[in-house]
């Protein structure tokens, strides 16, 4: 009988198959989305937290560990994003070589312009990240950044294939600078929105997108029927529009849409756990026809 060969998924870990010259752990599937874009065949990539959970809110596994053990490069968010769980992962995979400040511990946030910088870390004001917002990859420009300075990386640790990731990025690059007017147009008139939490805020940004408020009433901290209530006084009698993401809870965003009549856009804000360009690309055109068709 011939051995089967394909895709194997353990337990959330997505695994590419073993050719590749760089073993990439990548702590979500947006950063094993960057790391293909660059990589791509050069790299053989495993995700860590699977796209309908929350990197926020998890603890260290034992296949954490495992994968990490075996890894010549962690691609991670950052600016806190996995501060719960990934240092003890690391920890317990014992691996020197991508542990923090190691060539092999690529921090993407690290490399673009954070927003919302320079709050105090008080956890009476909720879940909060002192150095900025770590959600960083919902915009594509700060996406492709993050791409270029992975390229150098890579090209540090794997020299042979230095051209190969500098040009992916860059080809990366000019594919999103091609498409950022035409989603600015298709955003020009959306509505301004309720978000559940401060996740999309970069896309928001990037795209002139007014936030008038926010579900939870801190960062992390579950809305009170009491906060529910004051969001729809403050804004009865006004347009908008209510976002959240598939893992947070539902109520709230409903309530709010019945007390305002808004409509609501659940959107995914990660890639497959197996996707690259064309899934990253996808991801943010969803996005824009969601907002954009809530302004028609």
């Amino acid at each position: 009988m011939k051995p089967i060969i394909g895709i194997i998924v353990v337990f959330g870990l997505f695994t590419a198959p073993a050719h590749a010259a760089l073993d990439v752990v990548a702590t979500t599937a947006n950063m094993g989305a960057l790391a293909r874009i660059v990589g791509d065949e050069h790299v053989s990539v495993i995700v860590l937290v699977p796209p309908d959970r929350d990197a926020h809110y998890l603890e260290a596994r034992p296949s954490m560990m495992a994968a990490l053990r075996r890894a010549d490069v962690l691609v991670a968010v950052g600016a806190a994003l996995e501060v719960g769980w990934l240092p003890a992962a690391l920890r317990g995979a014992g691996n020197r070589k991508v542990v923090t400040g190691s060539r092999g511990y690529f921090e993407a946030a690290a490399t673009i312009e954070l927003i919302e910088t320079g709050e105090v870390a008080d956890r009476g004001r909720g879940d909060v990240h002192p150095g900025g917002n770590p959600h960083f990859y919902l915009d594509p420009v700060r996406f492709a950044a993050a791409a270029v300075a992975l390229a150098t990386r890579l090209a540090e640790l794997d020299p042979t294939n230095a051209a190969d990731f500098h040009a992916n990025a860059a080809a990366f690059a000019t594919k999103i600078d091609d498409r950022v007017s035409t989603w600015r147009a298709r955003l020009a008139d959306a509505p301004a929105v309720v978000a559940y939490h401060k996740d999309v805020n970069y896309l928001f940004d990037r795209f002139g997108i007014e936030v008038v408020g926010y579900i939870e009433p801190l960062p992390g901290i579950p809305p009170t029927a009491r906060h529910l209530a004051s969001l729809v006084a403050e804004l009865r009698g006004e347009d908008g529009l209510i976002v959240h993401l598939p893992f947070q809870p539902a109520n709230g965003p409903a309530f709010i849409a019945r007390e305002l009549g808004w409509p609501v856009v659940q959107q995914a804000s990660n890639v497959a756990v197996d996707g690259g360009e064309d899934a990253y690309l996808a991801l943010v055109d969803a996005w824009v026809d969601a907002l954009g068709q809530s302004a028609r």
